[in-house]
C-alpha cells in the first residue's frame, strides 16, 4: 500500500518539440498540504492536468494511491477534486445553487451544498448571486465545488492568485482545516 497520494517516476512532457517537464519526481505524502512552487511557465498548470488525465503521460510515470493514472483512471479520479485555472462558477446563480447544481450532477444529495458553504465560510453570502461574490469568495466557493464529492486528494492550481492578504490567509487557514480534520491530502501550486 502506497503512503504518497501522488507519485511521478521520471515524468518527462513534450508539447511538440518543447520539453515542459523533464524527470519530474514528485512524492506527495498522503494526508500533507504539498506546496508545488515555481514560476511561471515551469509546467505546474501541466502537470496538475497531467495528474487529472486531462494530459496523458507516458505510462508507468504517474501514480495517485500507488496506482497508475492511464490503466485505473475512472478509479483515481473519484477520488480527486481540482480547482484549476477558474473555477466553474455559472455567474447567475447563487453560490448555494451552484453546489446544488453540482450535488444534482454527480448524485449527491442537495443537503451537501448547505454543508460545503459552511465549509468554506460562505453561508451567509449562500443566496448571494456568485457573479457579486468578491474575487476570494469566488475562490472558496470553486473549492467548495471541488469537495463536494469529498475526495480524499485536492489539486489546487494557484488558489491564491490575485487574492487580498487577507483572502489568502483564509485560503491557507481552510487547507489546514481539509487536511488536519477532514483527513484530504493537497497539493497547491504557487
Amino acid at each position: 500500500m502506497s503512503t504518497f497520494a501522488i507519485e511521478t517516476v521520471g515524468l518527462n512532457f513534450n508539447f511538440g518539440q518543447q520539453a515542459i517537464l523533464k524527470n519530474l519526481a514528485l512524492q506527495v505524502p498522503k494526508g500533507s498540504i504539498y506546496g508545488f512552487l515555481g514560476p511561471n511557465g515551469a509546467g505546474k498548470t501541466t502537470t496538475i492536468k497531467i495528474l487529472l488525465n486531462l494530459l496523458k503521460s507516458p505510462s508507468d510515470q504517474v501514480f495517485l494511491f500507488g496506482k497508475e493514472i492511464n490503466n485505473n483512471r475512472i478509479a483515481i479520479l473519484k477520488r480527486v477534486g481540482a480547482l484549476v485555472e477558474q473555477p466553474a462558477i455559472y455567474g447567475h446563480l447563487t453560490g448555494k445553487e451552484n453546489l446544488v447544481n453540482r450535488c444534482l450532477l454527480l448524485g449527491i444529495k442537495r443537503s451537501k451544498a448547505d454543508e460545503m458553504l459552511a465549509l468554506v465560510g460562505l453561508t451567509e453570502a449562500a443566496n448571494k448571486k456568485s457573479n457579486q461574490y468578491s474575487l476570494g469568495m469566488k475562490q472558496r466557493l470553486g473549492i467548495a465545488l471541488a469537495l463536494v464529492s469529498d475526495p480524499e486528494l485536492l489539486l489546487l492550481d494557484e488558489p491564491t492568485n490575485g487574492l487580498d492578504p487577507n483572502g489568502i490567509i483564509e485560503i491557507r487557514n481552510l487547507m489546514i482545516e481539509l487536511t488536519t480534520k477532514h483527513n484530504k491530502t493537497i497539493l497547491v501550486s504557487s
